[in-house]
């Protein structure tokens, strides 16, 4: 009777001990979120939340100020996911900082736009006008897109789309006049120049609105902000549960109520 009650107790611990390694693998249902604080933070709490609620999930969302601590918390992991990056700024520092980040799911991202107190239609725009632009590469690159888009600039036909800079223009058409700044700074730009090219998650933080601009991007996928969670992870569970809700149709009536303006990702589109 002894060695029986020995064998039962052996496998009941045996059986805890499995249930606590499932546990640790990725069967909880507990989530900690991260995002910047503002439009996407938002987003997870409104938007992505409700529906992980709704299948059982614990929801915490974390906030940060910056753009460095979400993928250190995330590599650490003190947080499960992210959002708050597009798939250029992803790559480039999981390389830089030797992290192993994947995409789950794009989501829809606030636009850069051409905003102005002096002008109200680009019809309007005056010969010589000044433009702000970002002095960053990237957010440059998009900024001068939009100006051909907008019939305002010629570009280089061969000109790689990511790296599009002024030197790239071939023709002027209102012989704009490009004023390179820090892109935190654009939207009080807009007091002191003619026309400043903003980022959406600087207007948005401006108090800015989206609809407001003379012309908003049509934005690349590539520049859209993503749920990025560890590559080890990709495959888990809750990874799948985060991408179902995002495609979920309580996401986007969410998007289209609170979030008017954010372009919607190929995917949202064309499905």
């Amino acid at each position: 009777m002894k060695k029986i009650a020995a064998l039962i107790v052996l496998i009941s611990t045996l059986l805890l001990a499995a249930c606590g390694s499932n546990e640790t693998a990725g069967d909880s249902k507990n989530i900690t979120f991260g995002a910047t604080s503002g439009p996407y933070s938002d987003m997870v709490t409104k938007a992505i939340k409700p529906v992980l609620e709704e299948k059982g999930y614990t929801v915490e969302v974390v906030e940060f100020a910056d753009y460095i601590q979400p993928n250190k918390a995330l590599a650490n992991g003190d947080i499960d996911a992210n959002l708050f990056q597009h798939k250029i700024y992803m790559e480039s520092f999981a390389k830089e900082h030797k992290l192993d980040l994947s995409e789950v799911i794009v989501v829809p991202t606030a636009p850069m736009g051409i905003y102005s107190k002096k002008f109200d239609s680009l019809e309007t725009i005056e010969d010589g006008a000044s433009i702000a632009i970002p002095n960053d590469p990237t957010n440059a690159a998009r900024a001068f897109l939009i100006l051909e888009d907008a019939g305002l600039v010629t570009l280089n036909a061969e000109t790689d789309p990511l790296t599009v800079s002024e030197k790239d223009v071939e023709e002027n058409v209102k012989n704009l006049k490009f004023e390179p700044i820090e892109a935190a700074q654009l939207p009080r730009a807009v007091d002191s120049v003619d026309l400043s090219a903003v980022p959406g998650n600087f207007a948005l933080a401006a108090k800015m609105n989206l609809l407001d601009a003379l012309v908003l991007e049509t934005m690349p996928d590539q520049y859209r902000n993503r749920v990025v969670v560890n590559t080890e992870d990709l495959d888990a569970d809750f990874v799948k549960d985060i991408k179902e809700a995002v495609e979920s149709a309580d996401f986007e009536a969410t998007i289209d109520e609170e979030f008017q303006g954010f372009g919607k990702p190929e995917w949202m589109l064309n499905r």
